[in-house]
């Protein structure tokens, strides 16, 4: 256990710069994925058949990729059409547009899951459809889907692993490259595991306390 923690003290400094890498790959992806997922919901929901086909097309194709091939496809595929990213930026555009569809699914459930007399009732009082999504949709969708969002959020956080695999210097780099220059692999993948437990634990408990609240907000 002393070597353990004396080791941990020597490690901590450069796995912590991996994890200020995953913070943000995290939220800046979860923004942008959560912002495109409101408008495939929106758009599959719409009633609009040239509009709701091609959403499902996308959100389909995306849910059958693996996340992998979609970071390797923007990473190294889009400049050769004159698209240059940086890693850091193909990260998080592979993951929001990956969990976009995810979410947009969440929501989507969420919206058509409203009690459809109120939408009845809506409609009734001469109410028009973007206003009754403002007004009568959407804030009862979100307390349907703040569970379930909050998991595809800790997914996201998750998986901003997978972002390592080109290049990106986050959390899972840091270790596998401390790993390699001191062998010591226990020490440094608990202290991995450690850190990703202290941020998702956190957000767990953020999440329940707003579902709690939301619910004695009804």
């Amino acid at each position: 256990m002393e070597k353990f923690l004396t080791h941990a003290t020597e490690y901590l400094p450069i796995l912590l710069q991996g994890l200020w890498m995953t913070v943000a790959v995290t939220v800046l992806a979860a923004v942008l994925a959560s912002v495109l997922g409101v408008v495939w919901a929106l758009l599959r929901t719409s009633g609009v058949r040239w509009l709701a086909v091609p959403a499902r097309t996308f959100v389909e194709f995306i849910r059958g990729i693996p996340i992998l091939v979609v970071l390797f496809y923007i990473y190294f595929v889009m400049p050769e059409i004159g698209i240059d990213l940086t890693a850091f930026q193909a990260g998080v555009i592979g993951l929001a547009l990956t969990y976009s569809c995810y979410i947009g699914e969440t929501f989507r459930a969420g919206i058509e899951a409203v009690d459809k007399g109120q939408i009845e009732a809506a409609m009734s009082i001469g109410m028009r459809r973007p206003m009754m999504m403002r007004r009568v949709i959407l804030p009862q969708a979100f307390r349907i889907v703040v569970p379930p969002y909050a998991n595809n959020i800790v997914m996201l956080l998750k998986d901003s692993s997978q972002v390592s695999v080109i290049s990106v210097a986050e959390l899972t780099m840091q270790g596998k490259m401390l790993a390699s220059s001191t062998f010591d692999n226990m020490t440094v993948f608990t202290l991995v595991a450690l850190l990703y437990l202290c941020l998702t634990i956190p957000l767990n408990s953020l999440m329940s306390r707003v579902e709690r609240a939301l619910r004695r907000s009804r």
